[in-house]
C-alpha cells in the first residue's frame, strides 16, 4: 500500500520540518512540501494529500494568522494533534568563518526580530537582509559559499544545508516555543483524557452582549479555556469571530453541551477538532484515561438506574 501523504511548509531546514520530525509517525510519511501555509491547507481540504502540518501560535509573536484565518473561514478540516516545540535560532555560517568577517546576516523578518539583542551587542556592524524563511536563508548562503554572510535559521537547517552552527542560541527570549498542529479533512481522534478542543464561534453583531454569552456557557459548566483569540469576519468593520480552545473533548458530556448550548443560541459554531493535548506529561494522560473511564461506568450504572417512564 501506498504510505500516507503529508505537506507542509518548505523548503527543507524550516521549523515546521524540525517539528515534524518529531512524530515518528509523520517521518516515515511521504514528504511534500509547498511555499505558502495556505497552500498546506488546502491541498489537504481538496483531498489529494492526508495531512497538513502547520504553525497556528508562537509564544512571543502570537498566532499564525495565515493557520487561523485559512481553517476559519476557507477550509474545512479537522485537527488531529498538536505539537510544541523550542524555537532556538542558531547563527549559520559557511565551515571556518570568523565573527569578525560576517558584514550580512540574513533571515526571515520573523527571526530576527527574536534575536534583535545578540545583533545589537555581537554583530553591530553587519547589515540586516530579509529573506522569505529561515530556510530559505540557509539555503540560499549554502549556495552561495560567502563567507561575509551569515543566516539565523533553525538547528535542522545547519543538518541539511551543511553549514556550521558559530553561535548556537541567539534569541531573546530562551523558552520560546511555537505551536503546530496537523490537519486532515475527515475524522476526529478519539478521546485520551488528556484532550483540547477548537472551534471558532461567530458571535450574533445584532445581539448586546453576545460575547459573555459565549464565555458564560464555559463558564457555568467550569471549562478552562486556553485560548481566545478574536479574528475579523471579513463581512463588515467591529464583525468578529472568536477562536476558543479549550480543555476537554467533545465527547465529554460536558464540553459537548456547551456546544449544544451555543448552538442553540443560533450562534454559529465552526468545529475545528477534537485532539490529545500536549501539556502534561505521559503519566498524568494515561492517569487522565483511567479516572475518564472509572468516571463513564459510575455514571453509566446510575443511568441504568432510571424507571422507565411506562
Amino acid at each position: 500500500m501506498d504510505k500516507p501523504i503529508v505537506c507542509y511548509l518548505g523548503p527543507r531546514g524550516t521549523f515546521t520540518e524540525q517539528a515534524l520530525y518529531t512524530q515518528p509517525d509523520l517521518v516515515e510519511m511521504t514528504h511534500v512540501r509547498f511555499g505558502s501555509i495556505v497552500e498546506v491547507l488546502k491541498a489537504v481540504e481538496t483531498g489529494g494529500i492526508d495531512y497538513g502540518f502547520a504553525a497556528i501560535e508562537n509564544m512571543i509573536e502570537g498566532s499564525v494568522n495565515a493557520t487561523i484565518d485559512t481553517l476559519a473561514f476557507d477550509a474545512e478540516l479537522l485537527i488531529q494533534r498538536e505539537v510544541v516545540i523550542n524555537i532556538n535560532l542558531n547563527l549559520l555560517v559557511q565551515p571556518g568563518v570568523r565573527p569578525e568577517e560576517i558584514k550580512h546576516v540574513r533571515s526571515f523578518p520573523m527571526a530576527y526580530a527574536q534575536c534583535r539583542q545578540y545583533l545589537v551587542n555581537e554583530l553591530p556592524w553587519a547589515s540586516i537582509e530579509a529573506t522569505n524563511s529561515t530556510a530559505d536563508a540557509a539555503r540560499e548562503l549554502a549556495e552561495s559559499k560567502r563567507r561575509d554572510t551569515a543566516a539565523i535559521a533553525p538547528p535542522r537547517a545547519a543538518e541539511v544545508y551543511e553549514l556550521e552552527t558559530l553561535v548556537p542560541n541567539i534569541e531573546d527570549h530562551p523558552d520560546n516555543q511555537t505551536r503546530f498542529v496537523l490537519v486532515s479533512n475527515q475524522g476526529i481522534s478519539a478521546p485520551t483524557g488528556h484532550d483540547k478542543t477548537s472551534i471558532v464561534v461567530f458571535q450574533r453583531a445584532d445581539q448586546p452582549g453576545s460575547l459573555i454569552s459565549i464565555l458564560q456557557e464555559f463558564a457555568a459548566r467550569r471549562i478552562n479555556l486556553t485560548k481566545l483569540v478574536s479574528r475579523p469576519t471579513r463581512s463588515a468593520l467591529g464583525d468578529y469571530c472568536f477562536l476558543i480552545d479549550c480543555e476537554g473533548h467533545i465527547a465529554n458530556e460536558v464540553v459537548g453541551d456547551a456546544l449544544r448550548s451555543l448552538h442553540q443560541q443560533r450562534h454559529v459554531v465552526k468545529f475545528l477538532g477534537s485532539y490529545p493535548s500536549t501539556y502534561g506529561t505521559t503519566e498524568e494522560q494515561e492517569n487522565n484515561r483511567v479516572v475518564t473511564g472509572e468516571s463513564d461506568i459510575w455514571l453509566a450504572e446510575l443511568r441504568a438506574q432510571i424507571l422507565s417512564a411506562d
